[in-house]
């Protein structure tokens, strides 16, 4: 199969899509690798590493698009890539489809075969996002903690406190994979955590595990009891698929401080707050209702390097199995990478997109469907 690797064009998007190991795996295979001039150069692997490897270097973004039967990226295609997809070819990375109406019907337009990286479901984890929810779950912290300072807005408060000085209170909403990370951080710091989560279970199992963290079930009153003493708030919510639910709006928002700090890392899924809007690294908050928010889109780009090891890493097996076996091959040599099609031949196959933008659902189903999945 040819595959390629463009070169990530979204606003400080340093990670790229595949390894110089990982291309030498698939040549080794017999597959065609076309990756983009300095597509790995953000993540420190420049093109003589990819060429060693067997990969053929492309000059020109548009050609990695026209010689490619599956793309491999990171991000989702902006809209200057999309003329660039075709019926019958694969797209497979992020796409966080549910949280655009415009990205959604492009594709579909495309008739290209969308996977998702983040619906990619293995016993009831989401082993394709894990790792970015990982590092952006520790990440929170260390932007949130930074904004704190007074001197960028914040209320001058230390997270860790120093002795004889209470430290700050960290309150986490969500308790998966990115809440879990930005509570053992936040712990590590010395800070007074808390995480809200509806499961009962994970609170259990986060009560165990996190030892000095606190666990409240989360309502919209628990939620604001907790707003008008927190100094950095995290939202880390998920519905795999799906937009992220608001669960904070502008008048909860109010109740903060000022200067306090929001960071959203629901933020690519459509954020968890009213207030929410996307930003970049080079410009990552603004103020509403007096409360910082922080609301990075791809919060791993900031670490580019560990997180393209890290995604590679989980996503390199999928890769080699679409590369080898085609999409129905695939699908049947491994079950759990069908939770991640979001869209085939024009329709939309995931519950959570159909249901975000109130379109039809057309589950896939590997039987029936074999003919039009040969892609």
């Amino acid at each position: 199969m040819n595959i390629g690797v463009p070169k990530e064009i979204k606003a400080q998007e340093n990670r790229v899509a595949l390894l110089p190991s990982a291309a030498y795996q698939l040549v080794r295979r017999g597959h065609k690798v076309f990756v983009e001039t300095n597509a790995g150069a953000g993540s420190g692997f420049p093109d003589e590493q990819y060429a060693a490897a067997g990969a053929e270097i492309v000059a020109q973004h548009s050609e990695v698009f026209a010689r490619a039967e599956l793309i491999v990226k990171v991000k989702e295609p902006l809209e200057s890539e999309w003329p660039l997809l075709r019926a019958g070819q694969i797209l497979f990375t992020y796409l966080h489809l549910a949280a655009s109406k415009p990205l959604t019907d492009a594709l579909l337009a495309s008739k290209v075969t969308g996977i998702a990286y983040e619906t990619v479901e293995v016993n009831r984890r989401l082993p394709l996002l894990e790792p970015m929810s990982e590092i952006a779950g520790r990440m929170s912290v260390l932007m949130g903690g930074n904004f704190l300072q007074k001197h960028l807005g914040g209320c001058g408060v230390l997270l860790g406190g120093v002795p004889g000085v209470l430290p700050g209170k960290v309150v986490v909403i969500g308790g998966g994979t990115a809440g879990v990370n930005a509570a053992r951080m936040a712990q590590g710091l010395g800070a007074d955590v808390t995480i809200l989560d509806v499961d009962v279970e994970r609170m259990r199992f986060l009560d165990i595990t996190l030892h000095t963290a606190h666990t409240l079930y989360s309502n919209r009153a628990h939620i604001l009891e907790m707003l008008p003493e927190v100094d950095l708030l995290i939202g880390a919510v998920l519905v795999p698929g799906a937009r992220a639910p608001k669960l904070i709006d502008r008048e909860m928002m109010r109740v903060m401080k000022k200067g306090s700090v929001f960071v959203d890392i629901a933020i690519d899924q459509g954020g968890c707050a009213e207030t929410s809007r996307a930003t970049t690294h080079h410009d990552p908050v603004f103020v509403e209702e007096d409360v910082t928010h922080y609301c990075v889109a791809n919060m791993p780009a900031a670490f580019a390097r560990t997180a393209t090891q890290a995604l590679t890493n989980v996503t390199y097996r999928y890769i080699e199995l679409i590369a080898d076996h085609g999409i129905p091959g695939a699908f049947k040599k491994d079950p759990n990478l069908l939770g991640g099609l979001n869209l085939l031949d024009g329709k939309v196959t995931c519950r959570g997109v159909a249901e975000a933008h109130g379109v039809p659902l057309h589950p896939f189903d590997p039987a029936a469907d074999a003919g039009t999945a040969a892609s």
